[in-house]
């Protein structure tokens, strides 16, 4: 909110500095876009007499341009940020009737515009890093894992980057391990229906998949019933979510995107941010990774799994083995 100095009959200041936040869908209960508007609060923070505003666009992504639109038409904004595969294109189509507004846009690339910054992670490396531990877990002695390495993937919605870069990022890991492995795909409709992702997961689990990479928002918590029910295992997409059912979900990737938007928005803010370019961010970078260390990993994952799955780590971050994201889907 605009600071106001203090004492009757004194006029309000002026902010220096206005930005706002722009979440294609809700904040609550999706991670994501929780770490975007975490790392933006936390640079406006720490910055003097700077505004911000957060709004949620919701679900339906035909509202988003109007959105967007609504926030640079009021000129009130030095910088809007946002975050999503979809938005850069929405932005650039923006910026045509704005061109002095600033974006930064993460989880997304686009280039060739003077006044956006976007930041895309890679999440081919992400996607691999989970498929190769399901590999390791799938192929391991642990209790209720079948015969045959099939594994799950259960994904709230179809979209480029799930069918053009997730899903065949988490098959390569899988193979990576075992050649003859297979991924049983399925695909909720929905970012919350809890109850039919239980549905799904049980199937799956029917099916011979003992381990499930589950990207579906709400419906996550209905596979981690279906698999506390069945005996198999979770894997967790984007945050570390060891906590959500400690012993079922057994592996866990990250994107560290509230450090990178704190990053990004506090460069922004004092104007060393270089408008105009496009960035790629993965494992070597930091900002892309599987969680090791945490104790309800090592508590419940059998050693030789933790070791293999720390070589492969170590040598996407000496950069030994390489997988490029793509920047278009």
């Amino acid at each position: 909110m605009p600071l106001f100095a203090g004492g009757s009959g004194e006029q309000p200041v002026q902010p220096s500095y206005s930005v706002a936040v722009f979440v294609p869908g809700v904040v609550e209960g999706s991670p994501t876009y929780e770490m975007l508007v975490a790392g933006v609060k936390k640079a406006v923070s720490e910055a003097e007499n700077v505004n911000l505003k957060v709004v949620e666009g919701g679900f339906n992504q035909a509202e988003w341009p109007q959105g967007i639109t609504s926030l640079a038409a009021t000129g009130s904004y030095d910088l809007i940020v946002t975050s999503n595969p979809s938005m850069p294109e929405i932005c650039n189509e923006v910026s045509k009737s704005f061109p002095d507004q600033k974006f930064l846009v993460l989880d997304g690339y686009l280039t060739g515009n003077k006044n956006m910054y976007t930041v895309l992670f890679n999440q081919r490396e992400q996607a691999f890093l989970v498929g190769h531990f399901a590999g390791l877990v799938t192929t391991s002695s642990m209790k209720g894992v079948n015969r045959g390495a099939k594994v799950g993937l259960l994904a709230g919605q179809e979209y480029p980057i799930m069918n053009n870069v997730i899903l065949p990022g988490f098959e390569l890991g899988l193979k990576t391990v075992d050649p003859k492995g297979s991924v049983d795909f399925r695909v909720l409709g929905n970012w919350y229906d809890a109850g039919k992702a239980t549905e799904l997961a049980n199937s799956m689990i029917d099916s011979g998949s003992d381990v499930i990479l589950t990207i579906a928002g709400g419906g996550n918590q209905g596979v981690i019933t279906a698999a506390r029910n069945k005996g198999a295992y979770v894997l967790w997409y984007d945050t570390v979510g060891y906590e959500q059912a400690p012993g079922i979900v057994i592996g866990s990737s990250y994107v560290l995107q509230d450090k990178a938007a704190y990053e990004k928005t506090k460069a922004a803010i004092d104007g060393s941010l270089s408008f105009g370019n496009a960035i790629i961010l993965g494992v070597r970078d930091g900002y892309v990774g599987f969680d090791t260390e945490n104790r309800l990993y090592t508590k419940n994952v059998p050693q030789d799994v933790q070791d293999a799955q720390a070589a492969i780590i170590a040598r996407m971050k000496s950069g030994d083995l390489k997988l490029e994201m793509p920047t278009t889907f």
